[in-house]
């Protein structure tokens, strides 16, 4: 059975679209969704250059607001930055979370998107697996 998994960020521009479309592209039997607590309605354009360069961008890839994922069923909430982790609001439905953070790369040049994509690969990937007992 398919799991469900949002990766919850502060503007849903970088580290949890990689974590998005990280998981959609290595864990199989894993779907995820993102979204950001203050969303900037926009993907940051290394992190969609560095996801396209990797061949795992989808056009489906967007900025959105919690409010947009809220009422879904999810197996995990995954907070990848300290202020999502406080501002990680009540689900309507209980549902496991678990924080793994990661350095914002935005404003920085192209090089800290390889290396935040890289972390998330290795860290939060085999996080997600565990939580989730695949």
């Amino acid at each position: 059975m398919q799991k469900k998994v949002l990766i919850l960020c502060t503007g849903n521009s970088c580290r949890s679209i990689i974590a998005e479309a990280l998981i959609n592209a290595q864990l199989e039997g894993i779907t995820a969704e993102s979204s950001g607590v203050k969303a900037s309605g926009k993907v940051n354009v290394n992190a969609q250059k560095l996801l396209e360069q990797k061949g795992i961008w989808k056009k489906e890839y967007h900025s959105k607001t919690l409010d947009k994922v809220i009422d879904n069923a999810y197996d995990l909430v995954v907070t990848v930055c300290d202020h999502a982790k406080e501002a990680c609001p009540m689900f309507p439905k209980k549902v496991q979370v678990l924080h793994v953070g990661f350095e914002d790369p935005d404003g920085k040049g192209f090089e800290a998107f390889e290396e935040i994509y890289n972390q998330i690969e290795e860290k939060l990937l085999p996080e997600v697996q565990r939580a989730l007992g695949v």
